[in-house]
């Protein structure tokens, strides 16, 4: 039998390999990892029991401030209301469908016990669309509304199942109350994550080593969640709050070794936790599969029907209705173009449910204030695993290949101008400020000149890029001319790297010194790398 040890080492050569897999082909790591779990969950392995008090606050926090810190408040706040729409009146009207639905036909269960089900399996995880989603080169735009709706929609998710967790234990609450609850607890989030924001970034401005303001980063989100928590306010709307705020200008907040350190702190952050929590949703099975014995078979597909029903007809109507509802014509709205119906599609399939619904799941209590047990709860957990299921696996695997036939692509062209467009006027910007710069800093006339010449190279250099993107439909988006200057400039990196190697060995570098030096380039190598349109 495998220590704890070797169960963390197991699940971590399931993540790799499932990461490796995935990046192979068109499978998001989600659906790859949740079908191992199940996997594992048929093996004499012991079974893990998902907990949900340490999923909602160690596991959360972090994910949702990361995502939340890349994200485009600008492009957001652009989109708002088709965000909103999506991640406060879609998370709403599916929590209500599957609680109406379920208590119509289920006698065993209460409206507010079907609400809490409602908003389990209501809020969308954009994990596994967006890993896809990318690769696939979706439009900016759709990136941003998933984002943006994955980043919201948990806290109206989560702060409605309080209300209604709190609703079951009471018998007894009315809808005003229960209003209240929910409009307490948000703004309570917000107004937490704003005062946090603003003490962070003070922080940020009195620290200057980039080990230490990693710490403080890697702590933000637990003390935003926790915080908000205290008073009873939404701790998850308070993380995100926290990341859009601190995320929005690090221009003078973070050094650049600070910015570069932090990124690949997170990104390894974001790939252990959701290979972990994926895995343990699969390994959930025999779980929740153990209390429906209770049930009849025709109870638990009526149950199942109902709730995937609402999940997977709602969201494409309601994208559908949203886009076609009249605007009011105004200079904001002008900017915002409807999604066309291959986007609609889409966005609609974009729906896959993962950790927040299984965690609320099983965050449902066992037994009422009054001490009876609360007989609904194993039924109600079986329809968000099966959910979760049906949406990561099967959405999931088919995102791509749907984005493909369906043609919705980014026009990468477009996003190259705009960012060569960009480089050339901050170059600009910066030759016009040289000569006050130089008499700053005190340059000698030679090193203000050699600086002077780079920049005007510079911007020479994006003016041909930008003439290669302009004069030619069919141009690729990196030029051969280009091309052939990456591969030069790679291979003379690679040359001084084995220069540098060669020095350690023969005893004329020391280590220390020789990893200074290979930093040093790293960097340069990093800053010259094009991951997508240039």
């Amino acid at each position: 039998m495998l220590s704890g040890l070797g169960l963390v080492l197991a699940a971590v050569a399931l993540i790799v390999a499932a990461q490796v897999l995935s990046k192979k082909t068109t499978v998001p790591a989600a659906a790859l990892l949740t079908l191992a779990g199940l996997g594992v969950s048929a093996t004499p392995l012991p079974d893990i029991v998902l907990d949900p008090d340490v999923v909602l606050t160690l596991v959360i926090p972090p994910l949702l401030y990361s995502a939340a810190l890349n994200s485009s408040l600008v492009a957001i706040r652009k989109n708002a209301l088709t965000i909103l729409s999506l991640s406060v009146g879609l998370v709403v009207a599916t929590a209500a469908v599957v609680g109406v639905g379920l208590y119509l036909l289920i006698p065993t269960v209460t409206l507010a016990a079907g609400m809490a089900l409602g908003a389990a399996v209501a809020p969308p995880d954009p994990v596994a669309a967006l890993a896809v989603g990318r690769r696939a080169g979706i439009p900016p735009r759709l990136v941003t509304l998933i984002e943006g709706e994955g980043l919201l929609n948990d806290a109206t998710a989560l702060t409605m199942l309080t209300v209604a967790t709190t609703a079951i234990a009471m018998f007894d609450m009315s809808p005003a109350e229960a209003g209240g609850l929910f409009l307490l607890a948000a703004v309570g989030g917000v107004a937490v994550g704003a005062a946090i924001a603003f003490v962070i970034r003070l922080v940020q401005r009195l620290i200057d080593d980039p080990l230490l303001l990693n710490i403080v980063s890697l702590v933000t989100p637990f003390v935003a969640y926790l915080a908000a928590e205290h008073i009873h306010a939404s701790g998850v709307l308070a993380v995100v709050v926290t990341a859009l705020i601190v995320g929005h200008d690090t221009r003078h907040a973070a050094s650049s070794a600070s910015r570069l350190q932090t990124g690949a702190v997170w990104r390894l952050i974001d790939v252990l936790l959701e290979g972990f929590v994926f895995l343990l949703i699969g390994e959930q099975l025999p779980t929740v599969v153990a209390g429906l014995s209770a049930y009849s078979l025709s109870t638990v597909a009526t149950a199942v029907g109902v709730t995937l029903a609402g999940v997977l007809l709602l969201r494409p109507v309601w994208l559908f209705v949203t886009e076609r509802v009249p605007r009011r014509k105004n200079r904001a709205a002008a900017d915002v173009p409807r999604l066309p119906g291959s986007e609609i599609t889409v966005m609609s399939w974009a729906g896959t449910r993962g950790v927040i619904t299984v965690a609320a799941a099983f965050s449902l209590p066992l037994t009422l204030d009054s001490g009876e047990p609360f007989v609904a709860r194993d039924l109600l957990l079986f329809c968000a695993f099966l959910v979760v299921l049906v949406t990561v696996v099967g959405q999931g695997t088919t995102f791509s290949p749907l984005v493909r036939r369906l043609k919705v692509r980014a026009d990468d062209a477009a996003t190259s101008r705009v960012r060569n467009e960009a480089r050339q006027g901050a170059a600009k910007a910066a030759l016009e400020q040289l000569d006050r710069i130089a008499r700053d800093e005190k340059l000698k006339p030679e090193a203000a000149a050699a600086f002077r010449e780079e920049l005007e190279h510079r911007i020479e250099r994006y003016r041909r890029r930008l003439d290669h993107l302009d004069n030619d439909d069919d141009a690729s988006l990196v030029s051969p001319a280009q091309q052939a200057s990456l591969g030069t400039r790679r291979r003379i990196i690679a040359t001084q790297r084995d220069e540098l190697l060669r020095w350690r060995d023969a005893g004329r570098l020391p280590d220390a010194d020789m990893r200074v030096l290979e930093h040093e380039l790293d960097h340069e190598e990093h800053g010259m790398h094009l991951p997508g349109p240039s």
